[in-house]
């Protein structure tokens, strides 16, 4: 097993490209099922979650093969099965989402119920009545979702979700662009893989309207037809080195990616006392003064993300003063605070609450990490303090950061990755 060791106190200077987005490249990925044409996706970001939803396609008779320049090639014209096992399914949520396409191309799907959150509960209801809205019969078996599309196939549907759900939203829209007649979905997530992903959609065929605000609408079509698409830029990723830029100090350019995404993060750095410039399709974060403390609420979009949450507790650490943090979106998600804690940081966390108060000095230490976004936030905070930082458990790293190690010492930082200590 690896692990990532930081020596701290070195300011980051130079140019960080941004990869494209693992939230959207996975559905995306999924919607390779709706066609039997080729689905060439470019950006596409080498991860081990990319890795794993490619694994599962296969085992479907999706042919999927990586090419040179970040592509990956997915052709699903002979699918070999409708079933999503256990064992291919529990490891990563996204993987629920095959569920729709194989139910709207096929008529029918078995999907295991996706295993455990460890930042909360995260249940799979509104997916399901989702495709029930679309006429779909629901069973659930021995821990499966048995799926059936009437006779005829999906029919348009009035779907409201009782509140917004990023992964159910992207879910239906999967299953209705193939269903007859159309379909109204309201309450809808409004975040920018939510467009990316109806943008892709509408290259392959589809009649999809609406997508980025509360409503979409989509007109099913009778079949969707070979595409070439680029993965939008990780917003979760731009956060997150802007961040550690901040954290470090310096001067910092990141490329390839759409300023607009991030507005939220944007006024609370500027507000903590970092330059924050916009370009077309870059940002520079420059930080050589003191940080000021900022409260911050989780939010759906255009609201602060959950998934930069932990990362801007790690910048709150080495701030002057007290930042309150409010995560309104999952809980649980706090369990990064005692890994903190460990580096020297002062949080007191409160239910969905956490009080930061900083500046603290922060020194080098043995640090665990729990989650994808959590273990980021140790190297943040790794980055800033004294010392040595030693982070395990980095596979959590590895499903959502591409070539962290590499980006990070090309603009200075004392980084590198290494095997565990038996």
């Amino acid at each position: 097993m690896d692990r990532i060791v930081i020596r701290g106190k070195q300011p980051l200077s130079g140019t960080i490209p941004v990869s494209g987005a693992k939230n959207s490249a996975l559905k995306l990925m999924a919607a390779s099922l709706l066609t039997e044409g080729e689905l060439l996706l470019e950006n596409m970001p080498r991860l081990a979650d990319t890795r794993f939803m490619a694994h599962l396609l296969a085992h479907l008779g999706v042919k999927a093969e990586e090419q040179s320049g970040n592509r990956l090639s997915l052709t699903a014209a002979n699918l070999t099965g409708t079933t999503a096992p256990y064992d291919l399914v529990r490891k990563m949520r996204a993987t629920f989402n095959v569920l729709g396409p194989l139910l709207a191309r096929e008529g029918k799907a078995k999907v295991s119920l996706p295993g455990g959150c460890a930042i909360g509960a995260r249940p799979v209801d509104l997916h399901l009545k989702a495709m029930e809205a679309l006429g779909a019969k629901i069973t659930l078996e021995e821990g499966y979702v048995l799926a059936d599309a009437p006779a005829g196939g999906l029919k348009g549907g009035h779907i409201v979700f009782p509140f917004v759900s990023v992964g159910a939203t992207e879910h239906a829209m999967l299953a209705a662009v193939l269903a007859k007649g159309t379909s109204k979905l309201e309450n809808c997530a409004r975040e920018p893989e939510i467009e990316d992903l109806a943008n892709c959609l509408n290259a392959m065929g589809a009649k999809v309207s609406g997508a980025g605000t509360g409503t979409i609408t989509i007109e099913g079509v009778p079949v969707l037809n070979a595409t070439v698409w680029p993965v939008v830029a990780d917003r979760i990723e731009t956060g997150t080195y802007a961040m550690a830029a901040a954290a470090a100090g310096g001067d910092v350019t990141l490329t390839g990616m759409v300023p607009a995404h991030n507005q939220a993060l944007w006024a609370d750095l500027r507000e903590a006392g970092v330059m924050v410039e916009e370009g077309d399709t870059s940002v520079r974060i420059v930080r050589d003064g003191p940080l000021k403390a900022v409260d911050m609420q989780t939010a759906p979009y255009p609201g602060f993300p959950t998934d930069l949450q932990a990362q801007f507790m790690a910048l709150m650490c080495l701030a002057e003063g007290a930042s309150v943090i409010r995560e309104t979106i999952f809980e649980n998600r706090f369990m990064h605070a005692p890994e903190l804690t460990r580096l020297g940081a002062r949080i007191d966390v409160r239910g969905n609450e956490a009080v930061v108060r900083g500046p603290a000095p922060l020194k080098g230490a043995p640090v665990m990490a729990t989650d994808l976004r959590a273990s980021v936030s140790l190297v943040i905070a790794g980055l800033a303090a004294e010392g040595e930082t030693i982070v395990s458990r980095v596979y959590h790293l590895d499903r959502g950061f591409e070539r962290l190690e590499e980006k990070l010492s090309a603009c200075g930082a004392d980084i590198r990755r290494e095997k565990e200590e038996a």
